[in-house]
């Protein structure tokens, strides 16, 4: 048998093998990552609802500051549209729609990932004194073989760029809502004391004016009202 028959029947042979046994690989994938928020949910759902702000934090724009983005449809809430293109073919284009959207609690949305279509959704639920946020993306394979087996890295690939844009979100919110501590001047030169003067203290003897009319210590008495001297007698 010749060499070339010989790949080429192996070839088929593998083939054959590869999809045997993508029968028995899941027919649809769900990849899901999450963050926690220092922030309630009523704060956190605009971010996600109004897709004019995605770039902001997306996890494409990190890797690609030269992302280019267009809109459509309403700036926030069901038939909103983010499309985006790069020049990185890991990036490649994309394109998001919001198909629902459930105030302060989920987002649901049809995605295409670089030509990977799909359904994604962002929840948010309350998680301790803030809130969690869950990113989801459900892929249907169906009964194809190569999307079977495409499937199976779908965690490593998009689970990655779900966590970075995540950290993203959660760092913009928490930044933006962080308050502005204000500077406190220092003293002027001269050490100005911002203490309150105290009252002197009252001399001995001294009295209230509501004490009487006692006279204080030291004080002389009136000319008139000393003693006058005897005459004597010649």
């Amino acid at each position: 048998m010749r060499p070339l028959t010989r790949l080429f029947l192996g070839v088929i042979a593998l083939a054959a093998i590869l999809a045997a046994v993508s029968v028995g690989l899941p027919s649809h994938v769900t990849v899901t990552r999450s963050v926690d928020i220092n922030a309630p949910e009523s704060a956190i759902f605009p971010y996600l609802n109004n897709l004019r702000v995605f770039g902001d934090w997306s996890p494409w724009s990190a890797r690609d500051p030269q992302l280019a983005l267009s809109y459509g449809g309403p700036a926030s809430g069901q038939g909103a549209q983010v499309a985006w293109t790069s020049n990185k073919p890991s990036i490649g284009t994309g394109s998001m729609e919001i198909s629902k959207s459930e105030p302060n609690r989920n987002i649901e949305l049809a995605v295409n990932f670089n030509g990977l279509e799909g359904t994604s959704s962002y929840e948010i639920v309350p998680a301790g004194s803030g809130s969690k946020v869950i990113w989801s993306f459900v892929y249907e394979s169906g009964s194809s073989p190569m999307k079977r087996w495409k499937a199976l890295m779908l965690d490593r690939f998009v689970g990655a760029e779900f966590h970075t844009g995540l950290d993203r979100l959660k760092e913009k919110i928490e930044a933006e809502r962080r308050p502005t501590m204000s500077t406190v001047s220092p003293p002027p030169e001269g050490g100005v004391s911002t203490q309150a003067e105290q009252p002197a203290a009252a001399s001995p003897g001294a009295t209230s004016p509501e004490a009487g009319a006692t006279a204080p210590a030291g004080a002389q008495p009136n000319a008139s009202d000393a003693p006058k001297p005897r005459r004597r007698r010649r």
